[in-house]
């Protein structure tokens, strides 16, 4: 189902920076207040008193589960048990959860990655108060702050169930990974509305209940629906250019990682961030499997885990649809201009590998090769008058052209 689009008026240049207002993963960092709710403090003590019986959680969460998590996957086999253990408690709806761990802080680290790593947990908010208690044995109680008890759990679960298997109705698990991800990117891009002041906004059950969500909601949805295909995909925090919270994802995309940044690709996002938004459908998809040279322009990643590098943009959008140019050569891009006009299509993008050429071809693009093409459009469509619209996005190096024929 695809959604209306706003319709605004004609855009002649627009240059687009990288400043979001973008809600982050609900998870409170313990000395650093970044959080939801600026009165809810983190507790973290230390006491030396326990109980005779130490009521630890019990564990029924087998390896095969969790073991190809990958924030599971940066622990040490000792906190991998405090990892199950919580995550075990939190399915529960646990009031308080006993772990072996001796250390608070690094309680609340583990705590965050059983978040990052399991998409499906909308009734916990993130946050927690965190007590370790010193003794014969030392340990730590986590208290979490559900938000939903276990009967709206799982009426909620349902529902949310309900909405994913029509979502996945629409692709074949026999296809290409690419195809995989691109189905989901423009899936959510196209149900969802970025707004702040949605509720459960930092869910999943906003995206496919609500429809509608902030970047943290987007990003979870993206790797619960992925997952669910078979496609590798985590969640990954960080900020943005202009220093705004942010989250996006890390996928496997046939044998590379990528990113991929679902939120950016929206355009109601483009809109609340006060962007001018063409009133021809733009999906951006330059954040659709791109490298870390790309996502690095605007997005700086927590240092909370060491992501593997993602090298390639063989798997972007741009690349896999001919529009990603290494070289410049005018005759190249005006003859993708013609395609584009003789089939009576929207819009042309033009995305240039580097500064370098994108600086090189940006005159000659908009002196000579547009200016041929419209002329094209005005003989071959019987036009006195030729209108285009355009947008130049020198940060991402590319040039997007919007034909009217008519």
């Amino acid at each position: 189902m695809k959604k209306k689009r706003e319709k605004r008026g004609c855009i002649h240049t627009v240059a687009v920076t990288g400043g979001i207002i973008c809600l982050t993963v609900a998870v409170i960092s313990i000395f650093y207040g970044v959080g939801l709710r600026s009165q809810v403090v983190k507790r973290i003590e230390q006491e030396f008193t326990k109980p005779a019986d130490i009521p630890f959680q019990e564990v029924v969460i087998q390896e095969d589960e969790v073991g190809q998590k990958f924030y599971y996957q940066q622990l040490k086999e000792n906190e991998k048990q405090v990892y199950k253990e919580i995550l075990e408690g939190i399915r529960e709806n646990r009031e308080e959860i006993y772990i072996h761990a001796s250390d608070a802080e690094r309680a609340n680290e583990i705590f965050q990655y059983i978040l990052k790593d399991h998409p499906d947990i909308f009734w916990c908010d993130g946050t927690i108060s965190a007590t370790t208690y010193g003794g014969t044995e030392t340990y730590t109680v986590l208290k979490p702050t559900y938000t939903y008890d276990e009967a709206s759990k799982e009426t909620m679960r349902a529902e949310i169930e309900g909405a994913v298997s029509q979502c996945l109705s629409g692709i074949s698990a026999e296809d290409s990974e690419y195809n995989k991800i691109l189905y989901v990117y423009e899936y959510i891009v196209d149900t969802v509305d970025y707004d702040l002041e949605a509720p459960d906004n930092q869910n999943i059950y906003s995206v496919f209940i609500h429809r509608r969500s902030v970047c943290a909601g987007y990003s979870k949805a993206a790797q619960y629906l992925l997952e669910r295909l078979g496609v590798f995909c985590t969640y990954v925090t960080g900020i943005t250019s202009g220093g705004q919270n942010h989250a996006w994802n890390l996928v496997m995309c046939e044998g590379d990682y990528y990113y991929l940044d679902v939120t950016w690709g929206d355009p109601v996002f483009q809109a609340a961030e006060g962007e001018e938004v063409s009133q021809f459908e733009n999906i951006s998809y330059d954040f659709m499997c791109c490298d870390d040279a790309e996502l690095f322009k605007n997005h700086t990643p927590d240092d909370d885990a060491k992501l593997p590098a993602c090298t390639k943009m063989n798997r972007n959008y741009y690349m896999m649809n001919n529009m990603y140019y290494e070289t410049y050569d005018s005759s190249v891009v005006l003859q993708r201009m013609n395609d584009v006009i003789s089939a009576g299509g929207n819009p042309v993008v033009i995305k240039f590998s580097d500064d370098a050429l994108y600086n090189q071809a940006h005159d000659d693009v908009f002196q000579n090769v547009v200016k041929s093409a419209a002329q094209n459009l005005a003989e071959w469509y019987g036009l006195n008058e030729v209108k285009y619209q355009y947008m130049d996005e020198p940060d991402l190096n590319k040039i997007t052209v919007y034909w009217q024929y008519e």
